[in-house]
């Protein structure tokens, strides 16, 4: 059993060495990013990652007020669904209603590493393995089709 400042630790532990892992990882266009609070550039679009106690999780996250702007930003996402799959050669779990940790209504795209704990050291290679490689393809796909979204 972790205390809560044990958990906390480990988790900043973890987010320290993915950090300094992907710091020399260039973007789709050889531009120096900071892949933890990747910018999008577009308000209400964020690219999420977590690792938690059970799965690792990374996504396109809209955080739109107003719904029908977020709803119709989701739609737009839908129709370049193919371009997403075939930029990641992954399959992702499409949500157009969910709720953040704040109880507001959010759309989703997401992946999911099921059956790693972050605060287990030996799950490390496979969680940075997969957000790594999936947070690289979010930013090439990002790179096709930002303008769409400006």
């Amino acid at each position: 059993m972790y205390t809560k400042e044990q958990v906390s630790k480990q988790r900043q532990k973890f987010w320290t060495r993915f950090g300094l892992y992907m710091k020399p990882v260039p973007g789709a266009h050889g531009e120096s990013i900071n892949w933890l609070n990747y910018k999008t550039g577009i308000r209400h679009i964020f690219f999420r990652m977590d690792a938690g106690r059970q799965q690792a999780f990374i996504g396109i996250e809209l955080h739109h007020r107003n719904d029908i702007q977020r709803i119709q930003c989701y739609q737009q996402f839908v129709s370049l669904k193919k371009l997403l799959e075939n930029t990641s050669g992954n399959e992702w779990h499409w949500q157009a209603d969910a709720t953040d940790e704040s109880g507001q209504t959010i759309s989703l795209v997401r992946q999911t590493l099921e059956d790693v704990n972050v605060l287990n050291e030996t799950d490390w290679p496979a969680i940075i393995s997969f957000l790594k490689v999936r947070m690289q393809q979010l930013d090439a796909f990002w790179e096709l089709v930002k303008n769409g979204f400006e």
